[in-house]
């Protein structure tokens, strides 16, 4: 098949690290050709690169859409609330896109997204990385295969790692609701969406808790200052001290954040960074609102229930799951890539050891990576497993799961959707 091209929107660790480097490792798949991105260290790096020339790197997504149509395709991996326009845009212009979930912060335009991709033929879409990863695969083919009888309930955690919450979530991009998007969506709209996939069937009722406990001002130890290198008396015993984080810590995930932190990646660079910057400051005086743990019950049109934790208080990161069935149940933990199956009948244990990368969302970003060139080259309407009609009703259902922990409810997923669609 031939080799595609494409554009990227947002070169940022999930645009240029998580998906563009796609096209470093398969060259004969696809090619990028533009780029824009604000900031010019990013943007020069990632054309350089991909050596894209000079004048196809811009600041801004309306400069390269402002051009004749340059690719097969575009990539929008922008912050959150940056989604909606380019994508449209994309998608009027005849790119076919990718994007980078959450489709939207708004729930009226993750419809009308879905809306506009099915009207211009395109393909479409969203970064549910989860399904790709050889984890939930493997666990939705035992389901197809009847493994354990007929699914009736989930329990399903997401391990938010203490370090990554701190990062993400309480210092970064994602700290406040209304500056990108509620946790639910931010984070666990991967989960919604893996929650639809392994139901199998649309989900009718939500009703969800949970709430910032832990990162606030009043629970700042005393004397500690507002950024972590003035002199914090508990430096040595609090975890979340900054150089602990982005300095000391030596694994994958420490690399992926000194990108972030700083665009100097060396100790030197990243210490710079945090004397000042955003990544820097203490955890107990930051101006962070998202919740730090949340609990989901849902209720699928099938009788399947699922009852979903998000916790930032766990030492180990990934999903674990249990999912009990009527002949058998499954307990798998993605953090160790095992999946463990039991039957009723017998009492008898087959345990799956998987050896997909646990880097890279277990190898679900180049997945979808994979999976979206696929389906470009194939250059047919064909919808992807991740389609906007598909990731839609998760999207929706993260939204519900908000609305009922603010309002103290239980919300009725269809009235939900028509009161959402009378506003269209």
């Amino acid at each position: 098949m031939r080799k595609i091209t494409a554009v990227l929107v947002g070169a940022g660790q999930r645009g240029a690290g998580a998906y563009a480097s796609y096209a470093l490792k398969y060259p004969d798949q696809i090619q990028f050709v533009a780029v824009t991105e604000i900031d010019p260290v990013r943007r020069k790096q990632f054309m350089f690169e991909h050596n894209i020339p000079a004048e196809h790197g811009f600041e801004s997504w309306e400069q390269l859409l402002a051009k004749p149509k340059m690719a097969d395709a575009m990539l929008v991996c922008t912050q959150d609330q940056m989604h909606f326009m380019p994508a449209c845009k994309a998608l009027k212009e005849g790119y076919h896109v990718l994007l980078e979930k959450p489709m939207s912060h708004d729930p009226l335009e993750c419809i009308i997204l879905g809306e506009i991709a099915e009207s211009y033929k395109r393909i479409f879409s969203i970064c549910h990385v989860l399904r790709f990863t050889d984890f939930f695969k493997t666990i939705k083919k035992l389901l197809q295969q009847d493994r354990i009888g007929s699914l009736v309930t989930i329990q399903h955690t997401e391990n938010v790692e203490y370090a990554h919450y701190a990062h993400s979530f309480v210092r970064g991009n994602w700290r406040k609701s209304k500056e990108s998007s509620p946790m639910i969506l931010a984070k666990s709209c991967h989960d919604m969406d893996i929650l639809l996939w392994l139901a199998d069937a649309n989900c009718t009722k939500i009703a969800s808790f949970g709430s910032l406990t832990h990162f606030r001002k009043e629970n700042a130890p005393k004397g500690a200052p507002k950024m972590c290198l003035d002199g914090c008396p508990i430096q040595d015993e609090c975890p979340y001290y900054a150089p602990k984080i982005y300095i000391d810590r030596d694994d994958w995930i420490n690399k992926v954040f000194r990108t972030v932190v700083s665009s100097d990646a060396s100790d030197e660079g990243v210490l710079h960074a945090l004397k000042e910057g955003p990544y820097g400051r203490c955890v107990y005086h930051c101006d962070n609102d998202v919740v730090d743990h949340q609990v989901v019950n849902m209720e699928f049109d099938n009788g399947v229930t699922v009852a979903f934790t998000m916790s930032a208080f766990t030492f180990e990161g990934g999903r674990s799951l249990k999912l009990m069935g009527s002949n058998g149940q499954i307990r798998a933990d993605m953090e160790r890539n095992v999946i463990e199956i039991t039957s009723f009948l017998t009492g008898e244990k087959e345990i799956i050891h998987l050896e997909s990368p646990l880097e890279g969302h277990g190898g679900g970003d180049e997945g979808i990576m994979g999976d979206f060139v696929k389906l470009v080259r194939q250059d047919g309407n064909v919808p992807g497993l991740t389609s906007a009609h598909v990731s839609v009703q998760s999207h929706l259902m993260a939204f519900a799961a908000e609305k009922s922990r603010l309002e103290n409810s239980v919300v009725q997923m269809d009235e939900f959707y028509e009161l959402l669609k009378t506003n269209t």
